[in-house]
């Protein structure tokens, strides 16, 4: 099968925690004899924050890590038609411009011989809908969206069977434990402060409760203004500024345990979306705690793959516990690998995809005539 996948850049992941998943999926879609192009606008803004801070250096941990992805970026006027010759299968990620996304369509809509899908993985269906209904979606034939809830936004839009939940997951093939274990020592924390859509939830569920354990805290991400990274300081913790997701396998190996944080969105307006690290995370063999979630679709087993908490206190005592009992971080290790490996690779995601293209392609069921 030919796929074409528009992402917003496959190359960054500066911000762009998509990039994580769809390296994985496109590896895995690869491995399995596919045909995988992928397509980025030129000077995308994560791209473009990438190279001002780090250079052409900070393209190296993707480079090592995945040398059979590629990718070929487009300007203001991509050439379509050559884009999308012989493909079966179009994904267009909905951090592309408006007019591209109706474009394709309208190329779909005009006789394109392809199954085309919208890839939705971020909560402005709920925080900013108007900008997502002006999309012009009307030429695609279903959409992905990152969880049950958000597919039940779309379906409130009129999609009905044609959205299909299509989770994020790990790649195994980078994303596992080390070879070899080594001392860990303390929390880590990887994520982006954004527009303090959680600096309450960051300063009760790990600042706090982290020196309150008397744990070491490193933190990694973009986006920390100054009075981010005062607040991290002041806090006890180190803030070492953006990690190339690429090596956080090798950061992750180096620690005690990790947390989840989930954005306000996520927590409260489209609930059962963990969003990737946790996914990440327990593959690579590190134990989880995590701020209170809904696990509504029963992704994990919660209290086995990992310690979920209600409020800060009761996080600063899990993170006791797990400081103090290696028992209780084996079990934690060992039941989150299980199910990750059970249920939620990028080898499952394709699975999952190839079905749904599948579904969309069979014929109509012939109806019975009274």
């Amino acid at each position: 099968m030919k796929i074409v996948y528009f992402t917003h850049s496959l190359v960054s992941c500066w911000n762009h925690g998509n990039a994580h998943f769809v390296r994985g999926v496109l590896r895995e879609l690869i491995a399995r004899g596919h045909d995988v192009t992928a397509y980025e606008p030129a000077k995308g803004w994560s791209m473009e924050n990438l190279l001002k801070d780090h250079g052409e250096e900070g393209l190296e941990p993707y480079r090592r890590a995945y040398p059979e992805l590629s990718s070929t970026t487009f300007g203001k006027r991509p050439p379509l038609g050559r884009m999308l010759d012989g493909a079966d299968l179009v994904i267009v990620h909905e951090w592309n411009d408006h007019d591209l996304v109706a474009a394709i369509g309208e190329r779909r809509k005009r006789g394109g011989r392809f199954t085309l899908l919208f890839h939705d993985t971020h909560h402005r269906a709920v925080s900013e809908p108007k900008s997502m209904k002006a999309y012009d979606l009307s030429g695609y034939d279903g959409v992905l969206a990152f969880g049950e809830t958000l597919a039940d936004v779309y379906r409130g839009w009129g999609w009905g069977n044609n959205v299909f939940a299509w989770h994020e997951a790990a790649d195994i093939r980078h994303f596992h434990p080390p070879p070899e274990e080594d001392e860990r020592r303390g929390l880590v924390w990887i994520g982006n402060w954004g527009e303090g859509e959680r600096t309450k939830e960051l300063k009760e569920f790990l600042f706090t409760p982290a020196r309150q354990a008397g744990l070491p805290l490193d933190i990694y991400g973009v986006r920390y203004h100054q009075t981010a990274k005062n607040t991290v300081r002041r806090h006890g913790g180190r803030y070492h500024g953006w990690l190339a997701n690429a090596q956080a396998p090798e950061i992750f190996a180096r620690h005690l345990a990790t947390v989840h944080v989930p954005r306000r969105f996520y927590a409260r307006m489209l609930p059962g979306i963990p969003t990737i690290r946790p996914f990440e995370a327990l593959a690579c063999g590190i134990p989880l705690l995590s701020a209170p979630w809904d696990d509504s679709e029963g992704l994990f087993r919660v209290g086995e793959d990992f310690l979920m908490v209600s409020n800060g206190a009761e996080m600063a005592e899990a993170m006791n516990r797990l400081k103090n009992d290696p028992d209780l971080r084996r079990s934690l290790v060992e039941h989150g690998l299980e199910t990750i490996r059970a249920r939620h690779t990028c080898g499952h995601r394709a699975d999952e995809l190839l079905d749904i293209v599948g579904r969309l392609r069979a014929p109509e069921p012939l109806r019975s005539v009274a």
